[in-house]
């Protein structure tokens, strides 16, 4: 009986070869491996019967022969109303709408607010992020303060904003008629779900300018899985970039300074749980955009996602109990509340700037904006925070980022050459 929570409560000290801090002492259940196991637990708790529902009226053949007032949300949940469209050259978006006899100054404004938007939205999401997770409340000389612990609290507090604004866009603005079945979007959802909270608990163990540079770095593990399970190929560019990124992070994390500031310590902790973002993250992605095969906009997935984050997040809380416990420490700490709200005002503009930019200005101008973004927030971070690089670690910044726009470089050529190739001959294909 006393088995499973000794052994869970001992991971994280093998793992790491550390002591753990005071402040993750406080019971086993404080440590993240077990959090995460009760948080999947609560979601298998939604999961399974919704499952076995989905199975049992696409058994019972319910779309021929179900009637009554709950068919129309039978079938728009379980089996949608559309078949598929065709699939889009990006998989994800709409076409980019090209402007038609617009000023240059037009132009510039447009890029100027887009960049503006994006910049603002996650540069505060991102130094937000790690005050609320790093740094403790209501201290004082006598207190020392508590730290708020339950990063899915947060994951819904995104969310619950998130699927507000998306629904009052889809409900102002005219959409195309939905189509997809809508547990299709759970899968997204779950996924979506694990690797913010992934995302969020990794803050506890490593610093943020570690954090965003492992999001850098993304395209290696993607061009690993593609070339191992699609059998994809890539071009010479592609290599030499995946190849400076991972020289550029080896230098980042491999550099030591004399005085390094405990929360800037990579542990074996922070590793795990910034792999299981980026594995989590890759598989949201993946499957959205199998589901952008539907007829849909950007908004309707948000929408879509968001609905099931809101019921999956809020139903494990409440059977964990969190969720009071969460809103008594909102009530003890105002200005964690005032974080929180922020952060998920940051997040929910964010998603729709960047639909936004890229159906204005395309891919590319998104990815450099966003590339910028990075670097400004790994700057920020070391201002605001005290995180210190060191000269060999601030070089391998530089590199990754040089890579990164090096790669978007490349890609725009490929393009252009692409487009300017005579009608007969094969292009090169695109990755």
């Amino acid at each position: 009986r006393f088995c499973l929570p000794l052994v869970l409560a001992s991971l994280p000290t093998m793992a790491t070869g550390e002591e753990i801090t005071p402040a993750l002492q406080g019971s086993w259940g404080d440590f993240w491996l077990f959090r995460f196991f009760v948080n999947a637990a609560g979601y298998a708790s939604i999961v399974v019967p919704g499952f076995l529902l989905i199975q049992y009226f696409k058994r019972r053949n319910y779309l021929e022969t179900g009637r009554g007032i709950c068919f129309p949300v039978i079938k728009s949940c379980v089996f949608g109303s559309e078949v598929k469209s065709v699939h889009q050259e990006d998989g994800s978006l709409p076409p980019r709408a090209e402007p038609t006899e617009s000023s240059t100054a037009r132009q510039v404004f447009k890029l100027l607010f887009c960049t503006a938007g994006l910049q603002a939205s996650y540069l505060t999401w991102g130094v937000l992020q790690e005050r609320v997770m790093t740094r403790t409340y209501g201290a004082t000389e006598t207190d020392p303060g508590e730290k708020f612990k339950d990063s899915q609290f947060l994951v819904f507090m995104n969310r619950i904003l998130a699927f507000t604004v998306a629904g009052l866009y889809c409900t102002l603005t005219k959409q195309p008629r939905h189509g997809a079945p809508m547990y299709k979007y759970s899968f997204a959802s779950l996924s979506n779900i694990l690797s913010s909270w992934c995302q969020y608990e990794a803050l506890k163990y490593i610093s943020f300018p570690t954090q965003v540079l492992a999001k850098a770095s993304k395209v290696i593990p993607v061009m690993m899985m593609g070339k191992l399970v699609s059998r994809k190929s890539y071009e010479y560019w592609e290599y030499l970039t995946a190849a400076l990124i991972s020289v550029g992070v080896s230098m980042f994390l491999l550099s030591s300074a004399p005085n390094r500031h405990v929360s800037t310590v990579t542990t074996f902790s922070g590793i795990v749980l910034l792999a299981g973002y980026i594995i989590f993250d890759s598989f949201t992605s993946n499957w959205q955009d199998a589901l952008f095969t539907y007829k849909m906009s950007p908004v309707q997935m948000m929408f879509g996602v968001n609905v099931f984050s809101c019921l999956f997040t809020v139903g494990s809380l409440l059977e964990q109990g969190a969720l009071l416990e969460s809103l008594r420490f909102m009530a003890r700490h105002s200005e964690f509340t005032a974080h929180a709200v922020l952060l998920s005002v940051c997040s929910a503009c964010g998603q729709l700037f960047i639909f936004y930019t890229i159906n204005q200005f395309g891919a590319a101008v998104f990815t450099i904006i966003m590339t910028l973004r990075q670097a400004f927030a790994i700057l920020l971070s070391c201002l605001i925070y005290g995180h210190t690089v060191t000269v060999v670690g601030g070089l391998g910044v530089a590199v990754v980022f040089m890579a990164l726009f090096l790669r978007v470089y490349a890609r725009s050529r490929m393009k252009k050459r692409s487009k300017k190739i005579p009608p007969g001959e094969t292009p090169v294909q695109k990755v």
